[in-house]
């Protein structure tokens, strides 16, 4: 029979409220861009399909690229603490104001 030894876990510290609010919010901007993208990229194929006018190259490959930048650095925020996830966070949120920017209001 061998003898076995537990090993002891780390404690895990629970998030702070505003820290929870805060991946929330960023997380929800960074799945609004991946449907806002979805919708551009489903536009640009029916536009083509119809042979209509439609959103154009430009839009249709940055929408995506965005949306896969602001997943990436949300997943990030999500796995680290401290400041990395609060500027993670504000990474997020200047890739969607970028994209909305750039694309939707200027």
């Amino acid at each position: 029979m061998t003898d076995t030894e537990e090993l002891a876990l780390a404690p895990v510290r629970a998030r702070s409220r505003p820290a929870r609010w805060w991946r929330g919010c960023t997380g929800s901007l960074a799945a609004g861009l991946v449907a806002l993208a979805v919708l551009v990229l489903g536009a640009g194929l029916l536009c083509a399909f119809l042979d209509v006018p439609g959103p154009g190259a430009a839009p249709m490959i940055a929408h995506p690229v965005a949306a896969v930048l602001a997943l990436l650095t949300q997943r990030l925020a999500d796995r680290k603490n401290g400041p990395v996830a609060g500027v993670a966070g504000l990474v997020v949120l200047a890739i969607v104001a970028t994209a909305l920017w750039t694309f939707w209001w200027a």
